[in-house]
């Protein structure tokens, strides 16, 4: 019976996925233009027509339109079924990974983490800018997370003040974290090595995972952001001076701390005799 509860938990995950990847690709090219989520409905960016309903089934409905606008036939980008898919394979995780033993509503913000992520990525790696409308909405709902966090545990509804305490170190932490290597590339490399929107990242992502969860984070983040810089330098023909958005970077890391923080941080204690 678990199993099939599991199955089916799995399968639900990856199509609500898929739906909400459909509607991250509207966030992802609408917020930056400072235009509304909500109004007008999908519609061709090129002849502004709006798209019928089967040409907005997610994933299937770009292999439908063979990769092109239904009326005008201009090329629709890859990256439509690419974040779709990706958010549908976030939402398995979620399911796969923590399974039955968090709460539907845990399970449902853990997707919605992600999914802010995604979408901040995105958004960072196209325009070098991580939007304050969606950092702060973030911020907002990993406070609401935590509160959360005290009612859907029987054992731990006294504990509300604890869980909003945790979360908002994580968020301070975050920006103390991001502030001190903003002001470390200035001083080394005497300019700019961060913007200004990468500390409400972290600040979002530790309001969400806590203070020890930001430190791996912003660990992992740095790690993979030095390698990809070197790879970058060494077989790019862009040079040293084309910037690289450290947001995706600080969104792996969240990701990661997500699944597999406490296992990490619990082997490293033990590894120094901590625990």
């Amino acid at each position: 019976m678990l199993l099939i509860e599991s199955l089916f938990l799995q399968g639900f995950a990856i199509a609500i996925g898929a739906c909400v990847g459909s509607f991250l690709n509207v966030v992802i090219y609408r917020v930056p233009a400072g235009l509304s989520i909500l109004h007008p409905p999908s519609r061709c960016p090129h002849c502004l027509r709006q798209l019928a309903p089967y040409d907005n089934i997610p994933i299937l409905g770009w292999f439908l339109i063979k990769g092109k606008c239904r009326y005008c036939h201009t090329p629709v980008s890859w990256r439509y079924p690419v974040i779709e898919s990706l958010t549908a394979f976030l939402f398995w995780c979620v399911a796969a990974y923590f399974g039955t033993s968090q709460p539907t509503l845990i399970l449902g913000f853990y997707a919605a983490f992600l999914s802010w992520l995604l979408a901040l990525s995105m958004i960072d790696f196209d325009t070098m800018i991580l939007p304050n409308s969606l950092t702060q909405s973030g911020l907002v709902l990993g406070l609401i997370y935590q509160g959360s966090l005290a009612f859907t545990n029987p054992s731990d509804r006294t504990n509300l003040a604890g869980h909003l305490i945790l979360g908002v170190g994580g968020a301070v932490l975050g920006i103390w974290l991001l502030d001190l290597m903003r002001i470390a590339g200035r001083v080394f490399l005497q300019k700019e090595a961060m913007g200004g929107g990468d500390p409400k990242l972290a600040a979002m992502i530790g309001m969400w995972l806590g203070w020890q969860q930001v430190l791996l984070t912003v660990l992992i983040a740095s790690m993979v952001g030095t390698v990809v810089g070197a790879i970058a330098i060494l077989v790019s023909k862009l040079g040293k001076q084309q910037p690289i958005p450290f947001g995706p970077f600080l969104a792996i890391g969240g990701a990661i701390s997500l699944f597999f923080g406490n296992s990490i941080l619990t082997a490293y204690l033990s590894w120094f005799g901590l625990t």
